[in-house]
């Protein structure tokens, strides 16, 4: 009875912990679902002040990766520059630091390359960032199935979230009709250059 009555009250807690974040970050709607995930999979997921780095392989975002700690998965639909598109998130949070990868599949290679700047743009935008470092790259490569187009646009920023300073380091890519966004959002002293690299470095596009 014990057990049941804890699990019954962290059922309740995780539920008013959600609606809580949801109606927060609602004053920007076009990223309001957006973040919630990121702040759900926070809520979800074990969280703890170390980093148990593990591998992950999406079972459907052709992606694989190392998250510090056990990722939670959410689909959400999200207006990305006034256009409706289901993303899955993957995301888990340690120490009050996200570390999520986003993935949706578009109509066209031409909507996907047109999403990056807006993905950016978008995250910017929420935390009132300014930009510190900032690249770009572009590859095509051929297979038997075809010619295959990846574009990327990677960032550092700084910003404020609930009046707190936070980084944000962004990759986000188009590869064919399918977007990525590969971020980690928290605070900047407890995100060493070696746990940043880590992450960003571990992801792999299939």
């Amino acid at each position: 009875m014990k057990y049941k009555a804890a699990r019954k009250r962290r059922t309740y807690t995780i539920a008013r912990d959600w609606r809580r974040c949801y109606h927060l970050l609602m004053k920007k709607p076009s990223l309001a679902l957006f973040l919630a995930t990121l702040a759900a999979a926070g809520i979800l997921s074990a969280c703890s002040p170390k980093f148990d780095w593990r591998d992950y392989r999406s079972p459907d975002a052709q992606f694989t990766a190392l998250f510090p700690g056990k990722p939670a998965v959410l689909t959400r639909e999200i207006d990305l520059d006034g256009r409706k598109i289901s993303l899955t998130m993957t995301a888990s949070e340690v120490d009050g630091n996200t570390f999520a990868i986003g993935s949706a599949l578009l109509d066209s290679a031409e909507q996907a390359q047109a999403a990056l700047p807006a993905m950016q743009t978008a995250l910017l935008k929420n935390i009132n960032g300014t930009v510190r470092s900032e690249k770009s790259a572009s590859t095509a490569s051929s297979t038997a199935a075809g010619t295959h187009q990846r574009s990327s646009l990677s960032i550092e920023a700084k910003g404020t979230q609930q009046g707190k300073p936070v980084l944000l380091v962004g990759r986000f890519v188009a590869q064919d009709k399918r977007i990525f966004q590969i971020i980690i959002l928290g605070e900047e002293s407890k995100l060493s250059r070696d746990t940043i690299d880590t992450f960003m470095d571990s992801v792999k596009l299939d």
